[in-house]
């Protein structure tokens, strides 16, 4: 359930074929920025504005004009980037998105569809295809002792290498208001947690985390 192949529909990102090439998506962090230069050479700038070095944004995304995008960005198509939005940089951002209010990107894909309406912060994550974070919910990305993060599945551990790593969302995941999502998080494709939780491990797909941790199939 941890592998990329289990948790996304990757015809649902313009990393698709990047992303066939690995197997977890935590490898995919230290080459987002890459890719996003890669990409952003091929784009056709009838379809993409260019307004600043290494930053595109396709001509049908409304953005906002206190938003900041640093690069390197890509904003997809029919997305909005609403007022105060701080992207810092290698975001690389679907069709269809919702980056909203206050919300804060940092080293992370969005697949098409993905919404972060309200006072979010998603660094060194994946979200897949529709997934959904609820108003002030959060992926932390960083222990608290800086040790590299492990994911949990069960008794088994990854070790990621990484002391930054964030959240990987499958798709049509749904998180509650105020949820913090712990650094290396993994939420199955329509899994959901409660809003409050603090989200750890991992939760598989069709199943819900409760606020106190507990985690039961979905009805």
């Amino acid at each position: 359930m941890l592998k990329i192949v289990d948790l996304f529909d990757l015809k649902h990102t313009q990393a698709g074929e990047w992303l066939k090439e690995l197997t977890y998506p935590h490898e995919a962090l230290d080459g987002i920025a890459d890719f996003i230069l890669k990409l952003g050479a091929s784009l056709d700038l009838s379809e993409y504005e260019h307004p600043k070095e290494d930053v595109w944004i396709h001509k049908t995304a409304k953005v906002f004009p206190s938003a900041y995008i640093a690069g390197p960005c890509i904003i997809g198509k029919d997305t909005e980037v609403r007022h105060c939005a701080f992207i810092r940089g290698s975001a690389l951002v679907g069709e269809g998105c919702v980056v909203g209010n206050s919300t804060e990107l940092k080293n992370a894909i969005l697949f098409d569809k993905v919404q972060v309406p309200h006072y979010n912060y998603v660094g060194d994550s994946i979200l897949g295809y529709k997934a959904h974070m609820g108003a002030g919910s959060i992926t932390s990305n960083i222990k608290s002792d800086k040790k590299p993060v492990v994911i949990r599945d069960g008794e088994e551990k990854l070790e990621t290498g990484r002391k930054k790593v964030g959240a990987m969302l499958g798709d049509e995941v749904e998180v509650g208001c105020n949820a913090v999502l712990n650094p290396g998080t993994v939420f199955g494709k329509r899994a959901s947690v409660y809003p409050t939780a603090c989200a750890r491990g991992t939760v598989p797909e069709d199943h819900i985390m409760k606020a106190d941790g507990s985690v039961t199939p979905r009805k």
